[in-house]
């Protein structure tokens, strides 16, 4: 999949200079309690579910669009965990990216966990405890979506 295409066209007159864009992150639960993560594949690192919203997309159906695309999980969105500042985002072919996050708390509706496009090596279920290594930002979206109380975190 890669980059969306307005991404693509942009790039061509930007290069590798900075963009700001509109991101979805989800941490999305199974009925035990496990997280759905992928294994990236531009980075090799372990991630929750994100990605790039589509011109004039709304975020809660383009994270639940994300997450099927990668993952082929249905699932639905129960919380809105929060809004963040994500960046800047260097990428392996040195693309830069800040992204404004749109994150959710999700719930799996149906679908066996699998890898469903070229965006990731691996997908599965991961008990809290036994997490492999997350980048600082998607561990602490994963805490604030384990402790969630019903208000929406950003900075204040």
């Amino acid at each position: 999949m890669g980059s969306p295409d307005f991404i693509v066209n942009l790039r061509k007159k930007i290069g590798h200079e900075p963009l700001w864009l509109p991101g979805v992150r989800g941490v999305v639960f199974d009925d035990d309690g496990r997280v759905l993560l992928g294994e990236r594949s531009d980075t090799g690192g372990w991630a929750l579910i994100t990605g790039i919203l589509e011109p004039g997309e709304e975020p809660g159906p383009g994270l639940v669009r994300e997450i099927f695309e990668e993952t082929a999980v249905v699932a639905r969105i129960e919380h809105l965990l929060g809004v963040a500042s994500v960046g800047p985002v260097t990428f392996p072919n040195g693309d830069v990216c800040d992204f404004l996050n749109v994150e959710f708390i999700c719930r799996h509706v149906s679908g066996t966990a699998r890898v469903n496009d070229d965006e990731s090596l691996a997908v599965g279920w991961f008990a809290i405890d036994e997490l492999p290594p997350l980048r600082p930002g998607h561990l602490a979206c994963i805490q604030r979506a384990l402790a969630f109380a019903g208000e929406p975190h950003f900075e204040r």
